[in-house]
């Protein structure tokens, strides 16, 4: 699907909306609050019915926002499957795998590195349906943590059972991405014959991945837990927490040409993260039987007309549902007639006829 229109006609909006039928603050994460429409209540829904292999399912989320409180109501959002509001949106991940691509990430490989860790984290999500609620119990312990560190009078076997909770969510945590980026780099440095798009070397850069595939989990627990003890100290002075995985991240190495990605042109470095989305679905669609939706941001505006056409066929292979958008329709002109083309404008939608 296809989705062009001037600039400010809201093609985006909607690509932001789909990508809240997952879990986490959806494509520009953003406050749930600022995703309403600004002359409005502050509230928002999202309501979908989606056909996978396990059946038709609706699913829909929805944001309750208060204008006069402090953040905005900004606790949270509710999540339905099927008329029944669920615990957390976490359950939309059993039925909807999801990935997405904006412009604001065409230089992820020279920007920060936790720009690259949400984004690979994101990835394995798309394996490992648990991977962001341990992730958030992380965070959470390790700020519970972090303040009872500048609380000099802090029960330090309270601070024990924390580091050791922090522990076991870190090795799972390290586990998961160690296993996620087997599967994708094996699928990113197999497919240089079947994609228009270069191969690439991915490699996990962080000391608890390190320990977490060369131990067992519980010693790997153990080592982390110890190394939390002796880094309070420093953790205290720094009033944060040094190592963990918060501070893990990736690298990946442009395959025909052993160059580092950072070092990359912006277009080299564009077209070494489609690919890497291209080898993501299709090592989700390996494992799950069915490949995730791509949302594709103004995917093909600095593409040449021969990657343009190698990313339409490269996804008609996959056999996924690809949302794109861009400012002039001639950029869809060979997506092929498997392909609906919409125009935006002023809110509205209209199906373009080919």
């Amino acid at each position: 699907m296809a989705l062009t229109g001037n600039n400010g006609a809201g093609k985006t909006n909607i690509l932001e909306a789909v990508s809240l039928l997952v879990p986490g603050r959806g494509l520009r994460g953003s406050a749930f609050n600022v995703v309403a429409r600004l002359s409005g209540s502050g509230s928002w829904a999202v309501a979908a019915t989606v056909d996978v292999p396990e059946g038709e399912f609706h699913l829909g989320t929805s944001f309750e926002g208060d204008p006069s409180s402090e953040d905005g109501g900004n606790a949270g959002r509710n999540a339905m499957v099927d008329g029944e509001v669920q615990r957390s949106s976490g359950v939309l991940t059993n039925y909807l795998k999801m990935l997405w691509l904006t412009p604001a990430m065409d230089r992820l490989f020279a920007g920060p590195a936790s720009d690259r860790r949400r984004f690979f984290d994101r990835l394995v999500a798309a394996f490992d349906s648990h991977h962001g609620a341990r992730f958030s119990a992380f965070e959470k312990l390790m700020r519970e943590r972090n303040f009872l560190l500048q609380d000099h009078r802090s029960d330090a076997v309270w601070l024990s059972s924390i580091e050791r909770q922090m522990a076991e969510q870190a090795v799972a945590i390290a586990t998961a991405r160690n296993a996620a980026a087997e599967t994708l780099a094996r699928h990113f440095a197999g497919h240089a014959d079947q994609s228009p798009f270069p191969w690439g070397i991915l490699q996990l850069v962080g000391e608890i991945e390190v320990l977490a595939a060369h131990n067992p989990a519980v010693q790997a627990e153990e080592e982390y837990a110890r190394l939390l003890f002796d880094s309070r100290g420093a953790d205290r002075a720094q009033q944060r927490t040094l190592k963990g995985p918060h501070r893990t991240d990736f690298s990946v190495t442009h395959g025909p040409k052993n160059v580092p990605a950072d070092l990359c042109s912006t277009g080299e470095q564009k077209a070494l993260l489609i690919g890497l989305i291209l080898a993501q679905a299709k090592a989700v669609k390996e494992l799950v039987g069915a490949a995730p939706i791509l949302l594709l941001d103004e995917v093909a505006a600095h593409l040449d007309a021969a990657r343009r056409r190698g990313l339409f066929e490269s996804l008609t292979r996959l056999g996924v549902q690809a949302w794109m958008t861009g400012t002039d329709e001639s950029l869809f002109g060979e997506a092929g007639p498997q392909a609906a083309l919409y125009h935006v404008e002023q809110g509205e939608i209209v199906e373009v006829k080919q």
